[in-house]
């Protein structure tokens, strides 16, 4: 692995841990101005200095992200289908390497969706990536997306999406927690980091997750709406990358959640600017 996708990589894994806690603001690509992401610029500001990288698309990266931040960019270079049509998995790469490197990214993303019917394609897609990647000194991550089919997040499948992932060159991969994640870290052969998915019925049950998550293998979290569909999403930030970095218990996590909540005003209150 040549020095400048290493360094790349290290940028995304603070030395403090080798974990990380990469904040998802690319929802938009599929599915629109989705709750409490309709003004991209005004939810990524206040979070981007708390998260270890971002991950967003080139239009909102370049609409909507200060020039000056020191966050590292994981760029989504996958798309081509909404919440419109039933099958998601009609995916092309969007954007090219070319402009990633314009971008000053320090890693490229695209879904991958094994077993559905257009796995072939967005398994070719991972591998021409990885080629283009290899030789830019740009890593790629590898996301296993399921669409709308929420059932197929359990070990067995993401064990093999995983393992697919890797085996066709990705230096990480983005995965769903289930029931015996440890099966699915130990088939994997680079580091797993875990989404949150769908905003969850409470902020302490995303921190279980990531805490799940981290003690049975994970190299870090990259959640979207389970940070900026909270009603803290600061709040929530800080406490996950205790648990991410420091180890921290779901009970400590959470302390800095309500201590948090207890000095900031929760967002849905906040005066709207005329």
């Amino acid at each position: 692995m040549d020095w400048g996708l290493r360094n790349r990589l290290a940028r995304m894994f603070p030395e403090v841990s080798g974990n990380t806690v990469m904040l998802a603001v690319d929802h938009g690509y599929f599915m629109g101005p989705t709750r409490r992401l309709e003004n991209p610029r005004a939810t990524i500001t206040p979070l981007a200095p708390y998260a270890d990288a971002l991950a967003v698309t080139r239009g909102v990266l370049r609409t909507s992200v200060a020039p000056g931040t020191t966050t590292p960019i994981v760029l989504r270079v996958s798309g081509g289908a909404t919440i419109l049509k039933e099958d998601l998995s009609h995916e092309t790469i969007t954007t090219s390497m070319d402009e990633a490197l314009r971008l000053n990214a320090s890693a490229v993303a695209l879904s991958i969706f094994v077993g559905a019917a257009h796995e072939h394609e967005s398994l070719t897609n991972l591998a021409q990536l990885v080629d283009d990647g290899e030789s830019v000194g740009m890593p790629v991550m590898a996301i296993t997306a399921v669409g709308k089919e929420l059932e197929k997040r359990d070990a067995r499948y993401l064990a093999l999406a995983c393992r697919v992932a890797a085996e066709l060159g990705a230096h990480l991969v983005k995965t769903y927690y289930c029931d015996d994640f440890s099966k699915v870290v130990e088939g994997c052969p680079v580091p797993l980091v875990v989404a949150g998915g769908p905003k969850l019925d409470s902020d302490r049950a995303a921190l279980e997750l990531a805490h799940g998550a981290i003690a049975e293998g994970a190299r870090g979290v990259d959640m979207g709406r389970n940070i900026w569909q909270s009603d803290h999403p600061v709040a929530m930030l800080k406490s996950l990358r205790a648990i991410v970095h420091d180890r921290a218990t779901v009970d400590e996590a959470y302390r800095i959640l309500e201590q948090e909540r207890a000095r900031v005003p929760p967002v849905g209150d906040r005066p709207v600017a005329a």
